[in-house]
């Protein structure tokens, strides 16, 4: 085995920690990979699970119809984990999660995991009093 000179060698452990430092870059890459449970009513609290979701990766979490984009109240948030809370004004439907890095210049990133968000018991009930209600004030046979 011959001797390495000064300048392979140089050369190699640039290499070396050219390729530990992306190693590790990958291992950092940030992703959501489901909450739990899957679905929830307003004022439900969810539980994100993945890797690198700590403050210093994200700064700010959204549920997203593709239309409008509603900030979530973050209770708790570690690097493998971000409890939230539905906000008030989620209307019923299937939502995405999306998620604002915290870098100097922050990317807004969609991210492969949906929620749905169910019409709470209370306001179904409510809506269905509406109806009712509205249907026996209405007049028979279309007549006034």
């Amino acid at each position: 085995m011959t001797p390495l000179s000064p300048r392979m060698r140089h050369t190699l452990m640039v290499s070396l920690f050219a390729l530990a430092g992306a190693s590790s870059l990958a291992a950092q890459a940030t992703a959501m990979h489901k909450v739990v449970p899957e679905r929830g009513t307003i004022g439900s609290v969810l539980k994100i699970e993945g890797v690198a979701l700590g403050k210093s990766n994200i700064d700010e979490v959204y549920l997203s119809d593709h239309t409008f984009d509603m900030k979530v109240k973050v209770l708790s948030q570690t690097d493998d984990s971000i409890e939230f809370r539905i906000p008030p004004f989620a209307k019923p439907g299937r939502l995405q999660l999306v998620f604002k890095t915290a870098d100097k210049e922050p990317l807004i990133m969609e991210q492969p995991v949906y929620v749905t968000v169910e019409e709470s018991k209370a306001a179904s009930k409510d809506a269905k009093e509406a109806t009712l209600q509205a249907n026996a004030t209405a007049p028979a046979n279309g007549t006034k």
